[in-house]
């Protein structure tokens, strides 16, 4: 493996060792196992904390369902700005419990409001259900706040990991004239679903995140013969100037060409675009804190000086 964390060559080894014996053993995928693994990773490998002044759970409504949050406010006494988190996860795993210690990690470093989204899963709920809870949650998140008396600044940013990335993007190119949309921090952001990068052949087998279960993540959202680049921010035309910008994008990831490509794009728009651009990393490590701290630690301060910036 070239160019990898030397942490992560042993863990990843002993992973794959284990996933080809469950294999030989008769191991079908299915989102039951799918939200298991995560959340068992995330449990193993992301320490619970820190505390935070307010938490409570809360449902936004507006949309067609009441979408599920968790609140994180780290100062009730002070009017900070808000920040919409949409967790990864491949559109099918992935929950506001299993992300606590990231959602906790985030209100600390940014010293927003953090209001972490439980939206629609698939395969019992396919595209769009996930975006157009996104979209609600971002469009009506003041009214949870202001139902709670909760101090706020009304400055709204996103971030999102994975696939809760490709929802930042989306609502980020959507266009809605009723969300006014600050920064987004995108965190090895899945924007293309046509999976067209070299990249996905590049790091497609043995790190982490293949190739053949992100088809099969795609297969299980996409099940009515959508169009997939058409649902793939990287494609859509920039209607309005986008809003200032973080790519974090890992070298060893399938996804790492896609994310890079969409910060070209959006700098080309004019937007204030950064990255951080970590060479020897895989999909999915801020739920392995464990094996790479010091990366975790860059990541989240990097975030917050971001997020605070403008």
């Amino acid at each position: 493996m070239h160019r990898l964390h030397p942490n992560l060559r042993p863990w990843l080894a002993e992973l794959n060792q284990q996933t080809a014996q469950r294999l030989a053993e008769g191991y079908k995928p299915t989102a039951i196992g799918a939200r298991e693994a995560l959340a068992q990773l995330t449990a193993q490998m992301v320490a619970p904390g820190p505390d935070i002044a307010w938490v409570n759970d809360d449902l936004v409504p507006g949309g067609a369902y009441a979408v599920p949050v968790r609140i994180y406010h780290p100062a009730p006494k002070e009017t900070l700005p808000v920040l919409v988190f949409l967790h990864g996860g491949g559109h099918m795993a992935g929950s506001v419990s299993v992300y606590d210690g990231i959602n906790r990690r985030l209100a600390a470093a940014s010293r927003h409001i953090v209001v972490a989204a439980e939206y629609r899963l698939s395969p019992e709920n396919p595209y769009p259900a996930g975006l157009d809870d996104a979209l609600s949650v971002a469009k009506h998140v003041w009214r949870a706040l202001d139902e709670r008396g909760l101090a706020y600044r009304r400055r709204l940013s996103l971030a999102g990991d994975s696939a809760g990335g490709a929802l930042c993007a989306s609502l980020c190119g959507l266009a809605d004239p009723s969300l006014e949309i600050s920064r987004q921090a995108l965190i090895y952001p899945c924007v293309d679903y046509t999976l067209a990068q070299p990249s996905v052949a590049e790091n497609g087998e043995g790190l982490f995140l293949t190739r053949a279960r992100t088809d099969w993540y795609f297969d299980n959202y996409f099940q009515h013969g959508e169009d997939r680049g058409r649902a793939s921010p990287l494609h859509w035309a920039l209607d309005a100037p986008p809003p200032a910008t973080l790519v974090i994008t890992a070298g060893r990831d399938i996804l790492r060409d896609q994310g890079q490509l969409y910060a070209n794009k959006l700098q080309a728009a004019g937007a204030e675009v950064e990255r951080l651009h970590l060479e020897d990393q895989v999909h999915a490590f801020l739920n392995m804190e464990a094996l790479v701290p010091e990366v975790c630690d860059l990541a989240y301060r990097r975030i917050g000086a971001f997020l605070n910036a403008g």
